[in-house]
């Protein structure tokens, strides 16, 4: 496309014609094409004589096509992937985790000729429709009505409605209410089609500075104490960047738990209001995470990353070594398989050599288990 600024009044006494004229069918195509139209002689002094008023803009697409295609099939290609009609199903729509900006083209258009939405606080959803125009009806969706609605969502899918899912912010599904309404809607063989967007996750991994060629996401902790130090060790032990998603008034105590299970000198890094005016990111080690949050409690939606843990090759734990940490966890209540899986993990040995020891020294304390 080409764009001309110019001052209307010193245009007048010009009788050259800075473009010949051209078919309607070049309209809307790439610039090689388009520039075709252009007079041969007079693109290069243009270019060299712009006055002050004038300014000459290009933009062309990076589709590539052969020198046989019409401008109509170059047009027809350039916009049919998304001006074609939305088929009926169940578009997971991914939305801004902060900046309303930081949403595609594609997700509006999803919204916008969707015949439904559904989305965990209507009243926050709708913010982002006012903000973009968008009059599609709204419908809640959360995890406390989730199972409810699902039979609902089915039979408008069934009878041929656009249905669009979103989340308060992100992806829909990553710890947010969507998976189990993808999973029902692939039983039934029912269309779901994902529609990339924002994610907290990748967000705030892309900008840490921590390995990102593997991570394990885990997301929201267990409640419970002896479920979330069972998921930390798990964690703790993995090579693999750990992502979590910690609320603000448990930030303390989460650090309390990793410090002690992870070490104090491992790498982290607290992403805070991603997107947003406030957005920060703080890295240090855990020890010194204690240390800057203990006086004051952060604010806003947290995602907090601990980097993995660096496995030796020559690293092989003692017998007596293996032998303490399965009576420590035994001692707060783990089964004898669970104590097990935890001592294996991130270790060079065989869960079965581990077992063996476990079934060796605590055997006559507990019930054999079958792993």
């Amino acid at each position: 496309m080409l764009v001309r600024r110019y001052n209307p009044m010193s245009m007048l006494s010009s009788s050259t014609s800075l473009f010949t004229p051209f078919s309607r069918q070049f309209l809307g195509c790439p610039l090689p094409i388009f520039t075709q139209s252009l007079q041969p002689h007079i693109l290069p002094s243009l270019l060299c004589t712009v006055p002050r008023d004038f300014t000459l803009r290009f933009y062309s697409n990076s589709a590539q096509s052969s020198n046989t295609d019409t401008p109509d099939e170059l047009h027809h290609q350039l916009s049919n992937s998304k001006q074609s009609p939305l088929k009926p199903g169940l578009y997971i729509v991914g939305t801004p985790i902060g900046n309303l900006e930081d949403i595609t083209l594609r997700a509006l258009r999803v919204l916008k000729s969707a015949d439904v939405i559904l989305s965990e606080d209507t009243r926050h959803s709708g913010k982002l429709l006012h903000y973009y125009n968008i009059k599609t009806p709204l419908l809640s969706y959360h995890k406390f009505n989730e199972s409810q609605r699902a039979q609902m969502v089915l039979r408008k899918l069934q009878d041929g409605e656009i249905v669009a899912l979103i989340s308060d912010a992100g992806t829909p599904g990553i710890s947010d209410p969507g998976m189990e309404l993808a999973k029902l809607c692939v039983e039934k063989n029912i269309l779901v089609v994902p529609i990339p967007g924002p994610s907290a996750v990748v967000t705030a991994l892309s900008a840490s500075g921590l390995p990102t060629n593997e991570f394990s996401f885990v997301g929201f902790l267990p409640k419970h104490n002896s479920s979330r130090r069972e998921r930390l060790i798990l964690s703790a032990n993995e090579s693999a960047t750990q992502i979590f998603f910690i609320p603000p008034h448990k930030l303390s105590q989460f650090l309390e738990e990793a410090a002690a299970i992870f070490g104090e000198n491992r790498q982290c890094v607290m992403a805070r209001e991603m997107t947003k005016v406030h957005e920060e990111f703080w890295r240090g080690t855990i020890s010194e995470a204690k240390e800057a949050f203990l006086a004051h409690q952060p604010k806003g939606e947290i995602t907090f990353l601990i980097e993995g843990k660096s496995i030796s090759i020559d690293e092989s734990p003692s017998e007596s070594q293996l032998e303490n940490e399965l009576r420590e966890l035994i001692s707060e209540g783990h089964s004898l398989s669970m104590a097990v899986k935890l001592v294996a993990s991130g270790k060079l040995m065989k869960r079965k050599a581990i077992y063996s020891l476990a079934l060796r020294k605590f055997g006559g304390q507990l019930e054999s288990e079958d792993e």
